[in-house]
């Protein structure tokens, strides 16, 4: 099995569909926005007509107000990556969410159900102070604090939960979790373009994105599920609604786009660093130098079976 992995924007795509064309792949998408269906400019979503003819899983298999979690990513990744390997295919993971990656590799452990009364006090409590959430994590559970932005809502929820209710941090109840995925090896790739250059890639995508319909998209999408839905609070959708609404101009949805995009990126190099065994790839993923360098890697990796 393949992992192509790295920051947003980085060429994940383009070099996954490179490899799956060379190795008779197919590719497993582990970015947790693209399983919704309907939210395709802001996540950067590849048209059908674009893929090449190669086989796609785990895109549009959500509904936007549907609860997708990261153990039912694990779940339906290990059923397709079992049908692509029946078939005499390469399963390739490609994606930028580490956390889905881990759960599917590593395993989720079990914990506790969500707690709505505990739930709502964490709630009240971040109304009245913006922040206290995180910074209670930060007392409460240190590691997870490093490792949880303050902007991201559900997780600064789920994980001082989850130290309330079992007494314990969320890394020690993941070492105690599932056992993951078996019977594969894995060769993991990710992707390090130059910080410059991506960030210029970055914020032109993100301009182009709102010029191109996203601010349509998220408008329609509004008309048709619950604006608490989960997809609305990821990058550029949180601030093309803010416009809409009238609480940012354009250019300043644009702005924070650029800004929390950029951001984003950096945590996702920061946790692929962590990440044990991966092969770094120095450029971008549609640079035919680096298809060809991976390529070589690939068929060297794919020979010692």
């Amino acid at each position: 099995m393949l992992v192509v992995a790295g920051p947003t924007g980085s060429g994940k795509s383009s070099l996954g569909l490179c490899l799956a064309a060379r190795f008779n792949g197919e590719i497993v998408n582990f970015d947790s926005m693209q399983v919704y269906r309907g939210f395709d400019i802001g996540t950067a979503k590849m048209a059908e007509r674009e893929r090449r003819g190669v086989a796609h899983h785990l895109i549009d298999v959500a509904e936007p107000d549907e609860t997708f979690t990261a153990g039912d990513f694990a779940r339906r990744a290990e059923q397709s990556i079992a049908g692509i390997t029946a078939r005499g295919n390469l399963p390739i993971l490609v994606g930028g969410t580490g956390f889905y990656l881990r759960a599917l590799l590593d395993g989720l452990f079990e914990g506790p159900g969500r707690d709505e009364v505990l739930r709502t006090r964490l709630a009240v409590r971040e109304e009245r102070r913006a922040g206290s959430l995180h910074r209670l994590l930060t007392r409460l559970d240190p590691e997870s604090a490093r490792r949880i932005h303050a902007s991201d809502t559900h997780k600064t929820m789920r994980a001082p939960e989850v130290r309330l209710l079992t007494g314990r941090p969320m890394a020690e109840a993941f070492e105690q979790g599932a056992a993951g995925l078996t019977g594969y090896r894995v060769l993991k790739l990710a992707l390090n373009p130059d910080r410059a250059a991506l960030y210029e890639r970055l914020n032109t995508r993100a301009r182009a994105m709102f010029e191109h319909g996203l601010l349509e998209e998220t408008r329609g999408l509004l008309a048709r599920y619950p604006a608490a839905s989960k997809p609305f609070a990821s990058l550029g959708y949180a601030q093309a609604a803010r416009h809409l609404r009238g609480e940012l101009t354009l250019e300043e949805a644009i702005t924070e786009t650029q800004t929390k995009t950029r951001q984003y990126a950096k945590r996702q190099w920061t946790w692929f660093r962590a990440e044990a065994g991966v092969q770094w790839l120095a450029g971008f993923g549609d640079e035919p130098a680096l298809q060809a360098a991976a390529e070589t890697m690939v068929g060297e990796w794919l020979g010692r079976a």
